[in-house]
C-alpha cells in the first residue's frame, strides 16, 4: 500500500512506514512578518515571534531577512534554554502548547516578571550609539528616541512588508 502525499505543489507516492510528517508547519516570513514581540505567550514577550523564526527555520520553512540572534538569543539566554533545544520542540510539538509546555519544564517561571521587564524598558534611545544596530534598523532614524525596542520591532516590520 503506498500513500498519497500531497505538499501544495506536488504529489508523491510514499510508503507509509518511511513517512514522516512534519508536526508544526514551517512558516515562510517572506510573506508575513512573525508575530508581535509584545505578544505574551506562556506569560512571556518574544516567545510567540521566537517560535515563529524557529517554525521559519523548519524544512520548508523560509526565515527570509528575519534571523533568531538578537532579541530572540537574549530570550533564550535568559530562560536558559538553548536555541538548538527550543527548535527540536518545536520541530517535534504538534502544537504550540507543547512548545510552552517545554519552555515551561525547562525555565524558571519566577523569573519571567524581570525578563518581561528587560524587554519593555528598552528604548531606541539605548542602542542609537551602536551602528550596526541603526544599520540593521533604520526604521531607529524615523522614530521618538523615547520608544520601545519591541514597538520598533513592530514598525520595522510594517516598513519591511508595506515596501
Amino acid at each position: 500500500m503506498l500513500l498519497l502525499l500531497h505538499d501544495g505543489e506536488n504529489v508523491q507516492e510514499r510508503d507509509p512506514l518511511t513517512v514522516k510528517f512534519p508536526r508544526m508547519k514551517p512558516l515562510n516570513l517572506t510573506k508575513s512578518p512573525p508575530r508581535s514581540p509584545q505578544e505574551k505567550l506562556g506569560g512571556l514577550l518574544m516567545l510567540a515571534r521566537t517560535i515563529d523564526k524557529l517554525r521559519a527555520s523548519l524544512p520548508g520553512g523560509d526565515l527570509g531577512a528575519y534571523q533568531v540572534p538578537g532579541f530572540s538569543t537574549r530570550l533564550l539566554t535568559e530562560l536558559g534554554i538553548a536555541e538548538s533545544a527550543l527548535l527540536e520542540s518545536v520541530a517535534k510539538a504538534e502544537t504550540e502548547d507543547e512548545v510552552v509546555a517545554f519552555v515551561h519544564a525547562n525555565s524558571d517561571a519566577s523569573k519571567y516578571p524581570a525578563i518581561n521587564e528587560s524587554f519593555s524598558s528598552l528604548r531606541i534611545a539605548d542602542r542609537l550609539d551602536n551602528e550596526s544596530f541603526v544599520a540593521k534598523y533604520p526604521i531607529t532614524q524615523k522614530l521618538p528616541p523615547e520608544t520601545p525596542l519591541l514597538e520598533m520591532l513592530e514598525y520595522d516590520d510594517c516598513d519591511a512588508f508595506l515596501q
